[in-house]
């Protein structure tokens, strides 16, 4: 053998030596306690976003929590748990923690160890969402593995993020991937013992089903039973699918917008959507349409300034995108640790345009944050656009709803003549932590944390129902009931038609 040939070989040999191959492999808590030291810096640092939600007692407290738990820890993924709940509870959205992609090949690759079915949270309870499973549709779950179903959730909301202390915007996560966040907490398990009822049965059934694998469960959620009314969540929407309007009856309007990621000003699509809005509402004016409805309930966020548009057209007041905006550096720190192709000892050679641009963007110190410039593009006043509707509106939300969607749905709730209706939304009222995201590397378990570094303040006025920490709350709060999830019907939209034809009768 050549000695070419040997260090070839030695090379391609060496990752799979030195990083873990499963998520249940050993991990030294001495590599624990290095990662966990890094991750903090970077947070203190660079995450303007540390201490929205939560006072610095309590991240010490969490902090202190992490340390105890790496006393108690050894496999690789008893520490990526750590560093989940650490994200998690920060509180925002755009918080996102992810294993290498290797291991997800290997998670991928595991042919037993998951719950197979999919379920779903309808009025209060967890029920089983498949129609051709051992335990009958609709059933509620009871208990899995003798730990109660809501214990079970609770310590499934760190596998995915929302604003402030939301948990309606967790049910998105776990409707479609429970089975994964179960095995990512618990491990590969063998069988499960489930306790449930039978729909309207108030007899506790039990039954002991074997697992599956990884792909299996995921064939099972395509063919979940409430596919066809819930898809909207999970989809990537097409540019004839984005937003559309259609009048019901002489008097009401029906305006969705499934997303904003329609480009910049700019963009053909962009301008496209902005000839749309014009067409619509000069035809609303003209046909004198009374109630619209403004439907964004899975519409996850996208591109300025295309919420921004949309609202000119739902206004009567001036308005800005924020009312501030911040970060909490100078200069971007722990270059060595941030995602880049560049090896970490030249990255300070191409930084620079980098740190000119955040140092011009946010050049107002005031108590080591630095704040966004009057100027920014961001705090630009805009005017309502002549057509704008002044009618009522009825605003449908859900939990899918984040950052530009929420941004968008957060104003036009303020607005006077708005009637909220639907779930509290993920995303946050009085603002979030957005625009630009950065991504670290953990040194030691490779494990990616990404988060975006601009602290947002949106310009909604105070409203007594809103709380700081939380999503959109609806004035009115309507859920899919039991009998709609079995016909696939939309309770939400029904709901919204039958007020608008009270409110009208009156």
């Amino acid at each position: 053998m050549t000695k070419t040939a040997y260090f070839l070989i030695l090379f391609s040999i060496l990752p799979s030596l030195l990083f873990a191959q499963s998520i249940d492999d050993a991990f030294s808590q001495e590599k624990m306690r290095k990662d966990l030291e890094v991750f903090k810096e970077i947070r203190l640092k660079t995450n303007s976003g540390l201490y929205k939600y939560r006072t610095a007692q309590q991240i010490d407290s969490i902090y202190n929590w992490a340390n105890m738990q790496i006393d108690k820890s050894s496999t690789y993924r008893d520490f990526y748990n750590i560093i989940l709940q650490l994200t998690d509870f920060e509180g925002s959205v755009h918080n996102n923690t992810s294993i290498r992609e290797k291991l997800n090949q290997s998670l991928r690759a595991e042919k037993k160890g998951y719950f197979p079915y999919p379920i779903k949270w309808i009025e209060g309870e967890w029920i089983i969402n498949f129609e051709k499973g051992e335990i009958p549709l609709g059933s509620e779950i009871i208990s899995i593995n003798n730990e109660k179903i809501e214990d079970i959730i609770k310590k499934l909301y760190k596998y995915y993020t929302t604003d402030g202390i939301n948990k309606t915007g967790k049910q998105i996560g776990i409707n479609y991937s429970f089975s994964k966040y179960y095995r990512l907490n618990y491990g590969l398990t063998d069988t499960f013992l489930v306790k449930y009822k039978k729909n309207k049965s108030s007899k506790i059934n039990e039954i002991t089903i074997k697992s599956i694998g990884y792909k299996n469960y995921y064939v099972n959620v395509k063919n979940r039973f409430s596919k066809p009314y819930d898809d909207v969540n999970y989809k990537d929407w097409k540019d004839n699918e984005i937003y559309i309007y259609k009048s019901i009856g002489k008097e009401t309007g029906v305006l969705t917008i499934n997303s904003f990621s329609m480009g910049n000003e700019e963009d053909s699509r962009h301008l496209k959507y902005v000839s749309f809005l014009d067409s619509v509402f000069t035809a609303i004016k003209k046909n004198d349409i009374k109630n619209l409805i403004v439907d964004v309930r899975y519409n996850g966020g996208g591109t300025d300034p295309n919420d921004l548009v949309t609202y000119s057209y739902l206004t009567d007041r001036n308005f800005s995108e924020n009312k501030q905006a911040w970060i909490s550096f100078k200069k971007i720190p722990h270059l060595k640790y941030i995602e880049s192709k560049i090896p970490s000892f030249l990255r300070f050679l191409g930084v620079g345009k980098y740190n000119k641009w955040f140092q011009k963007e946010f050049y107002t110190e005031k108590e080591n944050r630095f704040y966004q410039g009057p100027l920014s593009e961001d705090h630009k006043i805009r005017t309502p656009n002549k057509q704008a509707f002044k009618g009522k509106i009825y605003l449908l939300i859900s939990p899918r709803i984040a950052s530009a969607g929420s941004l968008f749905a957060s104003m036009v709730a303020g607005n006077s003549n708005t009637t909220v209706i639907g779930e509290e939304t993920m995303g946050g009222y009085y603002g979030h932590n957005g625009h630009t995201p950065f991504t670290y590397i953990l040194p030691k378990s490779k494990i990616s944390t990404s988060f975006s570094i601009v602290n947002l303040e949106q310009d909604v006025p105070k409203e007594k129902n809103q709380a700081y920490n939380r999503g959109i709350i609806p004035d009115f709060n309507v859920n899919q009931n039991f009998e709609d999830y079995l016909n696939q019907k939309d309770t939400q939209m029904n709901f919204t038609l039958d007020l608008i034809k009270k409110n009208s009768s009156e």
